[in-house]
């Protein structure tokens, strides 16, 4: 059974990606997302044959999408707009995402962040977090260089393949 943090995760990760319809199913539990391609909100649907988890599981869903929808994704696209110029010049490497997931430029708050612009780093250091339902997966260079350009910001939900810093290669 889904818990409802799981299921309010799976509804953020769904709003702000490219995916128009997802389904889950696992032991009588299914849960199907569409997107209203209109108005941009997403329609959730949860049913399951235990007959009180539905009444639990709806609601909050049904709040969790309306509150998804805020202020900070506009942002992020004006981020992104922003950037576009750098991450279309071929000379520099991109570092992308492997998953959608959240953008965590350190291990901790009060951790400084893996990298900076202007820091050297090597193919196999480490210059990110991408969480993805509560795995964090550490994200490598993938090329030895230079960070030229950070493209997302801490906390911010990133999709596969997603840009996420520019490199100088050496």
């Amino acid at each position: 059974m889904l818990k409802i943090q799981e299921i309010r995760e799976i509804i953020k990760l769904i709003d702000h990606s490219s995916i128009d319809e997802f389904s889950y199913e696992s032991e009588g539990t299914k849960v199907k997302l569409k997107k209203n391609s209109i108005n941009g909100s997403t329609e959730e649907v949860a049913s399951q044959s235990k007959p009180l988890a539905p009444v639990a599981v709806a609601p909050v869903a049904v709040e969790t999408v309306q509150a998804s929808v805020s202020p900070a994704s506009t942002e992020s696209v004006a981020h992104t707009a922003q950037n576009e110029s750098a991450v279309n010049d071929e000379s520099l490497h991109k570092i992308k995402s492997p998953m959608v997931g959240t953008f965590y430029a350190s291990s901790s708050p009060d951790s400084q962040a893996f990298v900076q612009v202007g820091d050297k780093v090597n193919d196999d250091g480490i210059v990110c977090i991408v969480e993805a339902m509560k795995l964090f997966n550490e994200i490598e260079a993938e090329v030895s260089g230079e960070i030229v350009e950070i493209l997302v910001k801490d906390g911010q939900l990133v999709e596969y393949g997603q840009p996420l810093f520019l490199v100088k290669a050496n």
